[in-house]
């Protein structure tokens, strides 16, 4: 059996920060705040300021005072454009690659700190959790890049009527959404690399023996068997407190 616990240390690190990168991912999907929108018309959004997610779009208005007036965004809505369509997509991507990167680096860590009999399966789940992480990571950053160029460049929608949302905002600013899914996706990729630069991840196992990753081969020690001890008291073993001159 190998013990190979003080190896990976920083993928353990690694397997928090995914951990908490993904839940981050997740928050970010459900938040309304990927843009904001400064509206010169305030008959209606009485803040003057609408919130535009992937998924909807809310507002306060005076009709109900103190609660949001939200309109739901679907993917086969004509007025969408195509980085809200596509972020919807990716965003759900980047959770599930996030979730299954996480399953595959909890079984890496389990394999490494319990000790393993058969070490040739390390190398691929390390590698298969850090490939996911990088995935879940490219995933979300795309729909966030593409909407933050869209906010900088004051991109508009043209929103239903029954939304009352005037189609070119005065201004648009990057919302708290995007800023948190761009640290998330940071904190994924970081996990990532710390995956698959494990180092005995990259290493062949020698089918001769186990090695140590860090020190060389083990040195394997084994008891003499209960045959072989029988034999020598069998054959006689000279007792020199017996020997007389």
């Amino acid at each position: 059996m190998i013990h190979l616990a003080h190896t990976a240390h920083w993928q353990f690190l690694g397997l928090i920060v995914g951990f908490l990168a993904w839940i981050l991912t997740m928050t970010t999907v459900g938040l309304n705040e990927w843009r904001l929108w400064q509206v010169a018309n305030v008959s209606v959004i009485t803040s003057g300021e609408a919130w535009v997610g992937i998924w909807r779009v809310c507002f306060y208005s005076h009709d109900v005072p103190g609660m949001e007036n939200c309109q739901s965004i679907s993917i086969s809505d004509i007025f969408a454009p195509v980085e809200i369509a596509v972020a919807q997509v990716l965003m759900m991507l980047a959770v599930i690659f996030g979730l299954a990167g996480n399953i595959s680096g909890a079984v890496a860590v389990r394999m490494v700190y319990f000790s393993v009999e058969d070490c040739r399966n390390i190398r691929l789940v390390f590698l298969l959790a850090g490939v996911l992480y990088l995935l879940s990571a490219t995933s979300s950053l795309v729909p966030l890049v593409w909407n933050m160029s869209s906010v900088l460049k004051n991109s508009t929608i043209d929103f239903p009527p029954e939304f009352q949302i005037p189609a070119p905002p005065v201004s648009q600013r990057i919302g708290s959404a995007i800023g948190v899914g761009l640290c998330t996706s940071i904190a994924m990729f970081v996990s990532g690399l710390l995956f698959l630069c494990y180092r005995y991840a990259w290493r062949a196992v020698s089918t001769e023996g186990p090695r140590d990753p860090l020190d060389g081969p083990w040195t394997l020690t084994t008891l003499p068997q209960k045959s072989e001890l029988s034999n020598r008291v069998g054959n006689g073993i000279d007792n020199a407190s017996f020997h007389r001159e």
